[in-house]
């Protein structure tokens, strides 16, 4: 059963580099999913794809500075949620990132964080800079195959 007209939530909040900070926004982001009755295995997937950017954004991307901020947008419509991510950091060039499923790679910890979200979200994005991601979760959607593989 789908929500039948719920209007859109929109989140905008610029956060510490704080994971635990960063990682409470997902309740929220949860629960206006519920509301509008998206199937849980969708639920656990976008929450799973936020905590991932939203650690990359505050370990890598801030390096935990605590005169960094992070800068959390967010919108859930009926089809569509979208997250869209920035910190302060230099950025990076998603290009670069070594597939962690190369064999020589497999048993190194971390790596692994962009490939997750490309496998679970339908659509993704990074700024010229590198310091900004852009998620988009489609109702159902099966990932897309931008990612490789």
């Amino acid at each position: 059963m789908r929500a039948k007209n719920v209007p859109a939530w929109t989140l905008r909040r610029t956060i510490p580099s704080d994971t635990s900070v960063g990682s409470a926004l997902a309740h929220e982001l949860v629960d206006a999913m519920l509301e509008r009755k998206w199937p849980a295995t969708d639920l656990f997937r976008v929450q799973l794809a936020y905590e991932e950017a939203i650690v990359n954004a505050i370990r890598h991307g801030n390096r935990h500075c605590s005169d960094k901020t992070v800068e959390v947008e967010m919108s859930c419509k009926e089809q569509e949620v979208c997250i869209r991510i920035t910190d302060q950091g230099n950025g990076f060039d998603p290009a670069a990132i070594p597939d962690p499923r190369q064999q020589e790679l497999l048993e190194v910890p971390g790596g692994r964080g962009v490939l997750l979200i490309c496998e679970i979200m339908s659509e993704i994005s990074f700024n010229d800079t590198g310091n900004q991601i852009t998620m988009i979760k489609r109702r159902e959607d099966f990932p897309p195959e931008q990612c490789g593989g």
